[in-house]
């Protein structure tokens, strides 16, 4: 690579419109950069160097150096010649280079003076002296290298006008950097017209400055037209690459072939992407792990595609890559480039290249009998194929063993295991073992150019287990056809059952009956012999559509003990055992001959060919139904009963019908028929009160208001009955005294006290004799006391008249205490006493304000020894003396 060339001046031939120039390119660059300005347009140029075995110009203008060389102090000068290829024109500039450190900091006075560009020039062609041109500015962009260290203000370019030898001029610039945000970036000597820098650049923040140079003189007219001056900051390799992810994640098939893509990473460089600096390349640092190649996976070192170089991915061996990813700019150089790294993780996914595999050649398993839905053996399966996924899902299938499709093979979704499971019934005493082939193969076939078997097979040893079976009857149901009216105790048939246990030690089957409706059989426990024990009878509530069902159980005696059930359908052959019958039982007509026609049924049980058709006649006796009536007969059950007199007298008529059916032998039977005649109208409806009557109360509703009435009197005679048997009561418990001499004890109220004597106005009627007080001033029947005995019959006490004669009084008396003596529930007698019901009081006055003490003494009471044993404790207090 040549060494970096350094210029700081300008050149430029004027030849009409077109100008040529040479760039300032900064400190790091080996190339320069020629462009070419036209006025009139964009010209095709073609480039060319006095000095081609040293220095190279390529289309762009860009200028090489073709081999290393040392500039010495002098400066090497070649020329730059451009040719317009559509009219041949040329201009030429000549161009010098002279060596010139670096800005590290060189003081001003160190640095060369910046050359002034005086424009326009113009150059004619085989000339050799230059000649002013008057026109308007000219200046090519000024290149500026980013990062520039100084010193600040750094000169760049000094703008002069051709008119400032006769004018005192004043430079400025504006836009963006000068006068506009950023401000302060460029500044301008405004006497000199020195246009400087002030400070470092950053392309990546800015990469141009498009600026105006204006020339005023010294009163602010305007000398000069504003002249564009564009400022290009030139990149420099100042930024490192940066990945876009950190880590990069990708997935590429186990056993891919060398050349498929796995993934692509990216990097971005914020410097210039048309610049070295910018450009990328991308190498694979490491992989990890290196089995079984430690290059398996290569990168496009422009476009950062990952594709594989090397065959055996095998996802069982290794699961996962890791490569360390490198992106250097510079297009890669490792001296001058600047690099940063990324992680890209490589995760190999599964495909079916591992066929299940059976853990065992033969499987073990047993079932019960008859049982259904239930897992006999677990198949058990290897698969190094990722779990849960359909390279690694077993399916299951039968080829052999199983002719029935009594199995079927389920797959356990997390373990992958197949179940074998029964669908339907076994028969121990048919089958006692299976051995079943099962294949075992994935949900998804396996990859291609895989030489394992596609499927694996294995056997399984299935072994039926004997338990009791429930007996059965056969058939289920039995059918016996037998006509009805069988007399009880017949033998009907016999209904045996079967015990499917032919390999067990149990006894004979027992029988007995679960269902028997009418409760017409009996069936023997031993044999299974059934016989009626009532007459079968087809026209029964139990017979449905001519059958009767009953249902026995036979039993075994195994362990656990089992049983069974048939059903016996007894079909019911119809014999004539019913004699037809009139429907309705009632019917109304009219007096007269027209219109008077009834309509009758004929109703029979029985079925044909012992029913219909039916014959009705009227019997001979009375003559007086024969006389009246007349009966026709209008279809096989249907007839139709009329009057035979014009006139018939108003009143209920029961006129009995012989109906006769078709059986054979036949069966008849005399129906009464209760028809009610009234007047009719017009219309043949009856219009007097008692057909209302008649139609509206019948027999039946006759009798139930005549059961009610006799109800109702029987409950009125009754309460008649209590009412006297009250009374009697009543009047035996009254005391027998004189009417005249009745006083009774009463609990009198005297919490008031009234206004004195005037108000001691007593009501003496409640003195007098019981049976002329109130009946509600008489105690209650049902409230006794608690000395009173009720079991035994109330004793009949004399009653005495309201108005007795005097002379009778005695023996009144005598018979009253006689009654007393004989009555075992008349107190006084030893017994608990309760005085909290004091009765309702009594409208006498107190009794208390009579002076008994002075007269008590005198009175002998020796008397009371004659009044019997109840007086005898009584004579012993007041009689007998002092004592």
């Amino acid at each position: 690579m040549a060494p970096p060339l350094f210029w700081r001046q300008y050149w430029g031939l004027s030849s009409g419109n077109p100008s040529l120039a040479m760039e300032q390119c900064g400190q790091t660059l080996i190339h320069t950069t020629l462009r070419f300005q036209s006025c009139d347009g964009n010209k095709k140029i073609h480039f060319g160097s006095s000095e081609p075995e040293d220095f190279r110009i390529d289309e762009d203008g860009v200028v090489y150096a073709e081999r290393s060389f040392q500039l010495s102090a002098e400066p090497t000068e070649f020329v730059v010649s451009a040719q317009d290829k559509e009219t041949r024109e040329e201009w030429q500039m000549r161009v010098k280079l002279t060596p010139e450190p670096a800005f590290t900091g060189a003081t001003e006075k160190d640095q060369k003076k910046t050359e002034e560009i005086i424009f326009p020039w113009q150059q004619y062609k085989h000339s050799s002296h230059l000649k002013r041109q008057k026109r308007d500015w000219v200046i090519p962009p000024i290149n500026l290298p980013e990062n520039s260290r100084g010193p600040f203000p750094q000169e760049l370019v000094r703008i002069r006008s051709d008119r400032d030898k006769s004018l005192s001029l004043r430079y400025s610039v504006t836009g963006p950097g000068a006068d506009q945000p950023p401000t302060g970036i460029f500044i301008i000597n405004p006497i000199s017209g020195q246009l400087s820098v002030t400070k470092p650049l950053d392309r990546e923040q800015i990469a141009s400055f498009h600026l105006r140079a204006h020339a005023v003189d010294v009163n602010g007219n305007q000398v000069e037209n504003p002249i564009d001056i564009v400022i290009n900051v030139i990149d420099m390799n100042d930024n490192r690459p940066e990945f876009l992810h950190q880590v990069w994640n990708g997935t590429v098939p186990e056993g891919s072939k060398p050349g498929t893509y796995v993934m692509t990473v990216t990097a971005i460089d914020a410097d210039d992407p048309n610049a070295q600096n910018g450009m990328l390349r991308y190498r694979i640092l490491s992989q990890a792990p290196s089995s079984p190649s430690p290059n398996m996976f290569t990168i496009n070192n422009e476009t950062g595609d990952i594709i594989t170089v090397a065959a055996g991915l095998d996802r069982e061996k290794v699961q996962q890559y890791t490569l360390i990813i490198q992106a250097t700019d510079m297009e890669g150089n490792p001296t001058y480039g600047l690099s940063n790294t990324a992680t890209a993780v490589i995760t190999v996914t599964d495909v079916n290249d591992n066929p299940p595999e059976f853990t065992a050649m033969t499987f073990y398993g047993e079932v019960p009998e008859n049982r259904v839905d239930v897992i006999v053996a677990n198949l058990t399966v290897t698969d190094k194929d990722q779990p849960h996924t359909p390279a690694w899902n077993a399916m299951y299938r039968m080829t052999g063993g199983d002719p029935e499709g009594l199995f079927t093979i389920l797959t356990d979704p997390n373990s992958n295991d197949g179940l074998v499971t029964v669908v339907k019934p076994i028969d121990f005493e048919k089958n006692r073992m299976f051995v079943l082939t099962v294949a075992a193969e994935n949900q998804v076939p396996l990859a291609k150019g895989i030489q394992h078997p596609p499927q694996s097979t294995a056997t399984v040893s299935i072994t039926v287990i004997d338990v009791n079976e429930s007996p059965y009857f056969v058939p289920n149901p039995k059918l016996v056809r037998q006509e009805e009216g069988l007399l009880a105790g017949s033998v009907l048939t016999t209904f045996t059952a079967q015990d499917p246990d032919r390999y067990m030690q149990q006894t004979s089957l027992r029988y007995s009956k679960l269902s028997d409706p009418a409760n017409w059989l009996k069936i023997d426990p031993i044999n299974g012999q059934i016989t009626t024990t009532a007459v079968l009878d087809r026209e029964s509530i139990y017979v449905q559509n001519n059958v009767y069902n009953a249902t026995f159980l036979a039993s075994d005696n195994g362990i656990p003990p089992m049983s069974g059930t048939g059903t016996l359908q007894i079909h019911l052959l119809d014999i004539n055992d019913n004699a037809p019958q009139v429907n309705p039982k009632e019917a109304t007509t009219c007096e007269t001959l027209q219109p008077n026609a009834i309509n009758i049924t004929a109703v029979d049980p029985d079925i044909d060919p012992n029913a219909g058709p039916f014959a009705f006649e009227l019997p001979d006796t009375p003559p007086s139904i024969k006389r009246n009536w007349t009966i026709v007969r209008i279809s096989g059950d249907h007839a139709q009963l009329s009057l035979r007199i014009r006139f018939l007298e108003a009143g209920i008529y029961d006129v009995p019908i012989v109906i006769t059916d078709s059986g054979n032998p036949h069966a008849s039977s005399t129906s009464v028929l209760k028809v009610k005649v009234c007047q009719c109208d017009i219309n043949g409806d009856c219009t007097d009160v008692d057909r209302i009557v008649g139609a509206g109360l019948g027999t039946g509703a006759i009798i139930a208001i005549l059961l009610c009435i006799i109800i109702l009197l029987i409950l009125v005679l009754m309460f008649v009955v209590w009412m006297k048997r009250r009374d009697k009561e009543r009047q035996a418990k009254q005391l027998l005294i004189d009417p005249e001499d009745d006083v009774r004890d009463n609990i009198l109220k005297y919490d008031e006290e009234g206004g004195g004597e005037e108000d001691q106005d007593y009501d003496l009627s409640q003195l007098q004799q019981p049976d002329t007080v109130e009946p509600d001033a008489i105690k209650p029947v049902g409230i006794r006391r608690l000395d009173e005995r009720p079991i035994h019959a109330e004793p009949q006490y004399p009653v005495r008249s309201a108005a007795p004669h005097p002379g009778d009084i005695g023996d009144f008396i005598n018979e009253g205490l006689k009654a007393a003596d004989n009555d075992p529930t008349a107190p006084p007698y030893d017994s608990l006493l309760v005085f909290d019901y004091e009765g309702s009081g009594s409208t006498a006055g107190s009794l208390s304000s009579l002076n008994s003490s002075s007269s008590g003494g005198e009175q002998d009471y020796d008397y009371l020894n004659d009044w019997g044993p109840r007086f005898k404790k009584l004579a012993d207090m007041y009689g007998g003396g002092d004592d």
